[in-house]
């Protein structure tokens, strides 16, 4: 069956991206045991992603790059944040290399990576692990199917057949 919106696929992939020797390095993979399964044109993959895979069917393999602006964007020397160290009074102060959940004012979630931990303050990294990368994919679609009207509703698929519960 070919990828259209409003069908579920269920994919392999290896993603690559350089490493900081300039030789391209494998960073994430979804198998034939735990595929990526997503709603095709839901908003929920990178659009470049579902572009390329767009004109693909069943059993259909892939291997395509998407440019950093494309994917997870440039990285933005702006998106580094001083936080005070009050914010984490109550609470062990984080280390170097860990994530924080974080929340701006108006009650949006992301995520922020802890690069330095000063006297006075926490200096967190906004911008996404991959931001400034190139991302190559490469895969197989080992299924598509027509999304089930539960599916539709709640905007996402429940799994390679249809019956994931939540």
């Amino acid at each position: 069956m070919k990828i259209q919106p409003q069908h579920v696929v269920s994919l392999t992939y290896d993603l690559y991206v350089n490493k900081e020797n300039g030789e391209e390095g494998l960073v994430e993979s979804a198998t034939q045991e735990q595929p990526l399964t997503f709603l095709f044109g839901a908003g929920q993959m990178i659009p470049k992603f579902e572009e390329h895979l767009s004109t693909l069917s069943t059993g259909d393999t892939y291997d395509f790059r998407i440019s950093a602006e494309d994917g997870y964007g440039e990285y933005d020397q702006e998106a580094v944040a001083n936080l005070p160290k009050e914010m984490f009074q109550g609470t062990d102060l984080p280390q170097v290399g860990e994530i924080l959940p974080l929340q701006d004012n108006n009650g949006n979630r992301f995520q922020g990576q802890v690069v330095s931990v000063t006297e006075d303050s926490v200096m967190v990294d906004l911008n996404h692990p991959m931001a400034g990368q190139e991302l190559h994919f490469k895969g197989e679609i080992i299924n598509v199917r027509p999304a089930t009207s539960e599916e539709l509703s709640h905007g996402h698929a429940h799994g390679p057949d249809g019956h994931h519960g939540h």
